[in-house]
């Protein structure tokens, strides 16, 4: 077997608020470790330029300019950290269409090999859209590594709340993730993006700050249950979403106040959490929130109300949500180097298990 190595993973998700950054010891099957974290904030501007990038694929325009910000702030952030032996660089998901166009993550990882001098693994997604997978979610492997690591003995299950939510149930009973009834991964429907977009609109600002807004607003059910009577919401998982493939729920709100249109939102993001319980194989015992949304006092109170399981902030069980997907990335790229899986059927609905990952070495190393 091989020896556990320090990795260094990276993360830019679809909320565009920054880079997180994360070390890891891992062999690509154990946590060993937890090291170093970083943050780089993107700046109103980089973020429009981003923004403006969204939906787009390679060579459309917009999508360099993207990419130079993208690869820049990662170089700035990721410098700052010694002794990593190599670097998981997911890119920033501008496009993802598992079932058309495929997916696309700006940013070129051997760019940042070069700055950083050491080899990176980046472009998880595309093996898995190729073999027929939906390309998420891809932090599924190293969740199964997290329940291990504190010791959970019942099902639990992993919700990640950025611009859109996705699940992770985990069996830790098993021995393994790539082993039938580990793991079972989707994206359960919007989050933070939509609630994000309508308080930039109407107010200016970043996001709803601890939920504040929603929680001084009351939530119309009848727009929930409209917002949700969609395909996706029946389709049986394995399956992902784009960034964009709720935009129009804001539109549900428009004529709603500022503050019962935000806790509409936040009422709807609650229930494709709550509904999706449904395909768990078996009730979670607890469910850990990671990501912004944790953050968002009345997003969780809104799930605790409608979600029988204890719904808790992944802190209270050791855990760091802001950069949980950072290190889920050190953990694959470990996994890719060592021609190990990174997903397969009960993950991303990919017909068989599958690496991910390209590597780039800077010139001159072998």
């Amino acid at each position: 077997m091989e020896e556990p190595i320090w990795a260094l993973g990276a993360m830019s998700g679809t909320s565009l608020d920054g880079v997180d950054a994360a070390m890891l010891k891992t062999d690509g099957r154990k946590i060993f470790e937890f090291g170093e974290t970083g943050y780089r904030a993107y700046s109103e501007a980089e973020r429009d330029v981003i923004r403006a990038a969204l939906g787009r694929w390679p060579g459309d325009e917009g999508v360099e300019a993207a990419s130079e910000v993208i690869e820049t702030a990662h170089a700035v952030c990721l410098s700052r950290f010694q002794d990593a032996a190599l670097v998981g660089f997911h890119g920033q998901t501008l496009a993802h269409d598992p079932k058309g166009l495929g997916t696309h993550q700006a940013g070129d990882g051997q760019i940042l090999a070069e700055v950083l001098g050491v080899p990176v693994i980046w472009d998880f997604r595309t093996n898995d859209v190729k073999l027929g997978g939906e390309g998420a979610p891809l932090a599924p492997f190293f969740h199964f590594a997290c329940a291990k690591w504190i010791g959970a003995m019942a099902p639990v299950a992993f919700l990640n709340l950025g611009g859109v939510g996705n699940l992770t149930w985990v069996d830790p009973s098993q021995n393994a993730p790539e082993d039938d009834g580990a793991l079972l991964a989707f994206d359960t429907g919007p989050a933070n993006a939509p609630m994000d977009d309508l308080i930039r609109e109407r107010l200016g600002l970043p996001r709803d700050e601890g939920g504040q807004l929603a929680a001084s607003g009351t939530a119309d059910e009848r727009i929930v249950d409209a917002a949700l009577n969609r395909n996706f919401m029946l389709r049986m998982p394995p399956k992902s979403l784009d960034r964009n493939d709720f935009l129009d729920i804001v539109d549900l709100v428009v004529d709603q106040p500022d503050a019962d249109a935000m806790a509409t939102l936040t009422a709807i993001a609650a229930e494709a959490v709550a509904r999706s319980m449904d395909f768990c194989p078996a009730a979670p015992e607890r469910i850990l929130v990671t990501g912004g949304g944790r953050h968002n006092a009345a997003l969780m109170a809104a799930l605790s109300a409608r979600i029988k399981a204890d719904v808790i902030p992944v802190e209270k069980v050791g855990l760091d949500g802001d950069m949980l997907e950072a290190q889920a990335f050190a953990f694959l790229a470990v996994r890719a180097l060592r021609g190990m899986a990174t997903s397969g059927p009960s993950t991303t609905g990919v017909a068989a298990l599958v690496g991910g990952g390209r590597v780039s070495k800077p010139v001159g190393l072998g």
